[in-house]
């Protein structure tokens, strides 16, 4: 997919579907832009060749409408897809559809999407690729004897989670074995009442661990990592702040973690870009793999920043039939990167969404600034989805210059009209605890508990 003759369907919006037309023009592909009636003003539709509506506002009735995307992009005569990230982009469903309707699918096979989706399987094929994962018990536990026999082999903390649970509950945290043996019992009898199933699962509790992850592309056959980043920075579950690289790897470290990746990717016939998850255990030095996100990731321009590989346009070409247009050695990184994401929300009144209208905007410049978003004066935002408003990234020769340049950036943007997190990133740019680089996933929740937002966010 690299010629003036190719014609490339985004079945996206905001940033993301910005991003795509930005690396398709570099490619010389003609950009069909897919919106739903509460788009139709969004700069993607204004910037693409030519746009088509799918449906109505709402999400289900559009972006997430399989058989509406499909026949809109058969009827434009569109060659490819590109889902971005969310909405459809990790549907084996979705690709399915794109791909027996003729059409390529910018991502990995359905195949590879059902099978790392599926976390009992991506566990199997990371065992299976020689990448380590948390370890636990094989299966279900059924007894408490069982238990502690696996607690032993794993070691303290474990973590007692009902076999046929989820939403959190029959979880329980033993540091000891007479721990175990007084909350496996509890544990059984709360997985029994709300799942009707009294099975139990052992893992280690990795506690305060920090979110690692690394990107990596592949055309199929081959493939390469571009690197780590930290996501550690989270408030409930969602990722605040994102940096590459992890200033908690050693180079040893950061070699196993990446090559791992890799293996992981090759053994599945990796197509497009992807991402590992991991948890690193600062404490014992060990990392283990949780997830794969099939698709490019909204924190994918920190590791662009870093390497200076357009991973987009990368995706673009490699799902549509070419080789990787790199090898591992050619792969360098530089300096240090952060990207932060602004959110139409008010962080003063618990992040409450706020969908304004966009009377000012004033964009962040400079060398080694990049402030990617779908905004413009005048610009009605819609309340229907997600409130990313877009991410503000900088990159500098070290990290603390990466942290002062945020800064500048975060002190140079003005979009007037709506509250916006920006106030949250210049009081966590100002703490000395992300200025030391001493965090964990557990970290940030308890900090916003303690009013530090409200504090600095005034002395800003």
């Amino acid at each position: 997919m690299s010629h003036g003759d190719q014609e490339l369907f985004i079945a996206n919006r905001g940033e993301i579907a910005v991003r795509i037309i930005r690396a398709a023009r570099v490619l010389g592909i003609h950009t069909i832009q897919a919106h739903s009636e509460a788009d139709a003003e969004m700069l993607a539709v204004k910037m693409a060749d030519e746009a088509i509506c799918i449906g109505p506002a709402k999400s289900k009735d559009s972006y997430l409408n399989i058989a509406a995307i499909v026949d809109a992009a058969k009827k434009t005569g569109a060659d490819a897809i590109h889902p971005g990230y969310g909405f459809l982009s990790e549907s084996p469903a979705f690709a399915r559809a794109v791909e027996e309707a003729g059409m390529i699918f910018v991502g990995p096979s359905a195949e590879t999407i059902e099978r790392m989706g599926d976390k009992v399987a991506a566990r199997q094929a990371a065992e299976a690729a020689g990448v380590p994962v948390v370890p636990g018990s094989d299966g279900r536990v059924e007894d408490v004897a069982s238990a502690l026999e696996v607690a032993e082999r794993i070691g303290f903390p474990v973590m007692i989670k009902a076999a046929a649970g989820g939403g959190g509950r029959g979880i329980r945290i033993a540091q000891t074995v007479d721990e175990l043996k007084s909350l496996a019992p509890q544990a059984r009898t709360e997985a029994e009442a709300a799942f009707g199933d009294g099975g139990l699962y052992i893992e280690r509790a990795i506690l305060s661990p920090r979110h690692i992850e690394v990107q990596i592309l592949g055309d199929g056959e081959n493939a390469v990592h571009c690197f780590e980043r930290e996501c550690s920075l989270q408030r409930r579950r969602q990722k605040v702040w994102e940096e590459a690289g992890a200033v908690c790897l050693d180079g040893a470290t950061r070699e196993g973690l990446c090559a791992s990746a890799v293996a992981l990717a090759k053994s599945v016939n990796y197509r497009g870009a992807g991402t590992l998850e991991y948890l690193y255990d600062e404490a014992s030095g060990e990392f283990f793999f949780i997830e794969m996100n099939t698709r490019i990731q909204v924190e994918h321009p920190v590791t662009e920043m870093l390497t200076g590989i357009d991973l987009v346009a990368e995706m673009i070409r490699v799902c549509g039939g070419e080789k990787l247009s790199m090898t591992q050695d050619q792969i360098t990184r530089s300096g240090h990167a952060i990207e932060v994401r602004l959110c139409a929300e008010d962080p003063f009144m618990n992040f409450m969404p706020w969908p304004g209208k966009v009377t000012t905007l004033v964009e962040p410049t400079g060398e080694g600034v990049r402030f990617d978003h779908f905004l413009s004066e005048g610009y009605q935002i819609p309340p229907f989805y997600d409130s990313l408003l877009g991410k503000v990234i900088v990159h500098a020769p070290t990290r603390d210059e990466a942290i002062d340049k945020l800064v500048v950036a975060l002190t140079e943007l003005r979009i007037e009209g709506t509250k916006t997190t920006a106030p949250l990133h210049l009081a966590l740019a100002a703490d000395p605890d992300v200025r030391a680089g001493s965090f964990h996933t557990q970290w940030l929740e308890p900090w916003l508990e303690a009013g530090n937002l409200t504090t600095k966010g005034d002395a800003a």
